[in-house]
Formats: structure tokens, sequence, C-alpha cells
């Protein structure tokens, strides 16, 4: 019985293929850059609230725990109360810089169900095969997306 040749898959007019091309990496990078922004915004927004820069709602505190929440997310580990928010803050935006996709793409997940980080419109290509439990951190068809930021004080969210 001969074998019949599956049908490439293709997402955003890219064609899926194993090993990654050239043209899904570049896709890839392009959404990592993405994910960076957001997260680099937050630990920004959130040090500025933890100094007192910006009022926001929980106060200094909630910023502190807000900036140690996504560095310990991107770094792996916690920072004790000995540390300074400086180092914890710049720390952490070394480690973003340096984030291999892969490890973006689970973090930033983790980061989306806390409500830290907005949902995506396109996915990475080639991570389709996450286990059960792991999060979510991309609009599917039919999602509303309500996603509350720093940005949006009146709490209703944000309506696109």
């Amino acid at each position: 019985m001969p074998k019949i040749k599956k049908k490439p898959e293709v997402r955003y007019g890219i064609e899926i293929t194993k090993p990654h091309s050239k043209v899904m990496y570049t896709h890839n990078d392009e959404v990592a850059l993405e994910m960076k922004r957001n997260i680099l915004s937050e630990i920004h927004l959130s040090y500025s609230q933890a100094m007192g820069d910006i009022a926001w709602n929980g106060g200094m505190d909630a910023g502190e725990k807000r900036l140690r929440k996504i560095v310990q997310t991107i770094e792996g580990y916690s920072y004790g109360d000995g540390y300074e928010l400086d180092d914890i803050k710049n720390n952490g935006i070394n480690t973003l810089a340096n984030m291999e996709n892969w490890s973006l793409h689970q973090e930033y997940g983790y980061l989306c169900s806390e409500e830290i980080v907005p949902k995506l419109r396109m996915k990475m290509l080639g991570f389709d095969k996450a286990e059960d439990g792991c999060w979510d951190c991309y609009w599917e068809d039919g999602d509303k997306y309500t996603f509350q930021s720093q940005e949006d004080p009146d709490g209703m969210g944000m309506q696109c």
C-alpha cells in the first residue's frame, strides 16, 4: 500500500516544517519581540509603582510584589528581602534580553494566566505540542479580549 503524503500545515502563510525553517525562526523572533516588549513594559510599570512614582491600586507594596513575581517567573528563582528593587529590575531586564524563544513562550503563558501581560494575536510556530495544563497566551477565534493592565485604571477591561 503506497504511503499517502501529508498535506503541509500552513499558518500565517508560513509552512510548518521540522526542523524549523528560517521563515519560522523569523516569525518566532517577531512574536518573541512583542512578548519581550510587553514584559519589559510591565517590569517598568511595576518598578515605578513600587518606588511610588505612579499611583495604582494596592500601593507601593503591590508594585513590589508584581515586580518580584515577573522577575521570578523569567529568572526561575526569587529574591529575598535583602535585595534592592533596582537590582531585581535590572537583573530581570538582563535575563529577559537573553531569553531563548522556547523559554519565553512558556513563561509568557504563565504571566498571561496571571493577567500580568496580554494575550497575543499570533502564535509562535512549532510550539503547538504543549502539555495539558499549559498556560495559553494566544487569542483563539471567538475570544473576547478583556485584559486589565495598569494602563486601564477604571478596571473595566480594555475591549478590542
